[in-house]
């Protein structure tokens, strides 16, 4: 390769700028030196990166796609270092976790604060996924535990109960459905509904289960959290389906709670790890006596008989 990571910042630099002089300034270098940098980096890539004018450069076509690419290079490269940084500071180990809404809305913070008073030195990747696609990661290899709330199974994987959970409606106190004590999902189709951000599980969820049903969920507002569908519906701005354990106790005097008689509104959750994990990872193991074993002594031993 016959360049290196400063020409590619050079090139950023006077990319952004429009100017050799004002980009190189920026990289603390001489006005002909990042001139010479760039007549070099051409020659190495075999194409013409700046149009030349007299106020400044234009990036060519192939310099937008060098820009894209440089870009993209320098910023993993970024993220590797941060990466680097914990383990520096001590860190002694990481589990990476995909959880559907649900849990790491309600559960999982508080599980984590137990696992991180336990192990400090320990860091956790928590990103949140649609349960089928959690599945689907944790038997890649791409994440090591998977909260998830689906009956079906894998044979690659082993699911272990992790938390009882169950979806209810939540209403205005004097809407025409505060009164039940059930109801069922169709019968709120025709309502306007506050619901989570597209691409949240649960909306995905909720948008598949009206579609089965030849409907459709009429979103009013869409927002980024339970506590906020609370607090919407309170106020009168339409209806709302959410775990039952993220509701807050100050919210329950301020609006009607009524169960939906379909089963699917029964979340069962758990935690799926491999059979056979590629490699040993005692944290992870002792991660999921955590998460498994709430308020029961941890199960000794994991660690060697899933390693």
């Amino acid at each position: 390769m016959l360049y290196d990571l400063t020409d590619l910042q050079v090139f950023i630099a006077i990319a952004d700028e429009g100017n050799v002089s004002r980009g190189a300034e920026r990289c603390h270098l001489a006005a002909s030196s990042a001139s010479l940098r760039m007549k070099n980096l051409e020659e190495a890539v075999g194409v013409t990166l700046f149009k030349r004018q007299a106020r400044g450069v234009t990036l060519t076509a192939a310099g937008h796609v060098l820009l894209e690419h440089a870009k993209r290079c320098l910023a993993q490269l970024e993220q590797m270092r941060a990466d680097l940084v914990p383990y520096g500071q001590g860190m002694t180990g990481h589990v990476t976790v995909f959880a559907n809404n649900n849990a790491i809305s309600t559960h999982l913070p508080d599980d984590l604060a137990r696992f991180f008073k336990a192990y400090p030195g320990v860091r956790i990747t928590l990103e949140e996924r649609l349960s089928h696609d959690i599945v689907g990661a944790v038997v890649d290899g791409r994440a090591e535990i998977g909260v998830v709330a689906l009956e079906s199974e894998h044979p690659a994987l082993e699911f272990l109960p992790y938390r009882k959970d169950q979806l209810v409606l939540l209403t205005p106190i004097d809407h025409p459905l505060a009164g039940k004590g059930a109801t069922s999902f169709a019968s709120c189709l025709g309502q306007p509904f506050i619901s989570l951000q597209s691409g949240a599980a649960l909306h995905t969820f909720l948008m598949n289960h009206a579609n089965a049903l030849d409907g459709r969920l009429d979103v009013r507002v869409q927002v980024s959290g339970y506590r906020a569908i609370a607090r919407l519906v309170a106020s009168g701005a339409g209806i709302g389906i959410v775990p039952r354990t993220a509701i807050e106790r100050s919210d329950r005097g301020r609006l009607a709670i009524v169960e939906l008689v379909e089963q699917w509104a029964q979340r069962d959750l758990r935690v799926c790890i491999p059979k056979q994990p590629s490699e040993k990872n005692v944290y992870r193991d002792r991660l999921v006596d955590i998460l498994c074993h709430f308020g029961k002594p941890p199960v000794v031993g994991r660690a060697s008989s899933t390693g």
